[in-house]
């Protein structure tokens, strides 16, 4: 697999209420620079597990192991939602990741104004988000978390909510912008289309964040691939 980026190791975590643990002893590795793409039905656990990444969560018992270091690296999140700032313009709201200590210092106000330009959006510098389509604002969203120059970019269904012309056309985008940023991506989805499009690896969970499949796409056919995909996905949703 290479040099790894992050290891989950016997992840577990639950909610009050919730008879059963959303994550029940996952183990899950991530090499440096792959985009994996984390797949499963509602209620699987992943979006959990992105939160518990991104350090929004914690775990109740395992541990995360991110290469050896002491803290997570540069992090860029992005949600189903937009969550831009309305009172401020696309261009703020890009530079906004630069107010954050963690960032200030590193943060590059010319590189991340660039990104705007670089990825078709520099016409919309100047608007605000309540004059963005969806696809624009999710657009502007990614490019947000991409400003930070981030090692690792999450990613929790981002374009589920946009209408599938719209969402076809940034999963090309959101290709393109990885491939630049050399960065280690992790998405979350239900979308199996989305995942082979995106991904150089699959996990498909099932409920407990339980792994499934693991599977490289590097090398392997993808009408076999997403058969076995399928198949499985359905057993999450419906087990036998």
């Amino acid at each position: 697999m290479g040099t790894l980026a992050v290891q989950v190791t016997g992840g577990r975590k639950s909610y009050p209420g919730r008879r059963e643990p959303v994550l029940d002893g996952i183990d899950l590795a991530v090499a440096a620079g792959e985009t994996l793409a984390v797949l499963g039905a509602s209620g699987s656990g992943k979006s959990t597990l992105l939160r518990v990444l991104a350090g929004l969560d914690r775990l109740d018992g395992g541990g995360i192991d991110w290469a050896g270091a002491d803290t997570p690296p540069t992090t860029g999140t992005v949600f189903q939602q937009p969550l831009l700032m309305p009172w401020l313009t696309v261009r703020d709201n890009i530079l906004f990741g630069g107010r954050f200590a963690r960032h200030r210092a590193g943060f590059d106000r010319e590189h991340a104004i660039g990104l705007l330009a670089r990825f078709g959006l520099g016409e919309l510098a100047g608007r605000y988000p309540d004059q963005l389509s969806g696809g624009q604002a999710q657009r502007v969203s990614v490019i947000r978390a991409a400003a930070v120059r981030p090692r690792l970019l999450l990613l929790d269904e981002p374009f589920s909510a946009l209408d599938p012309a719209v969402r076809a056309d940034l999963q090309d985008w959101l290709r393109e912008l990885v491939a630049e940023l050399f960065c280690t991506t992790v998405l979350v989805t239900h979308d199996v289309d989305e995942a082979l499009r995106l991904a150089d690896r699959i996990v498909l969970i099932g409920p407990g964040a339980a792994v499934r499949e693991d599977v490289r796409l590097t090398g392997e056919d993808p009408v076999s691939v997403r058969e076995r995909i399928v198949a499985g996905y359905r057993e999450t949703v419906v087990p036998a």
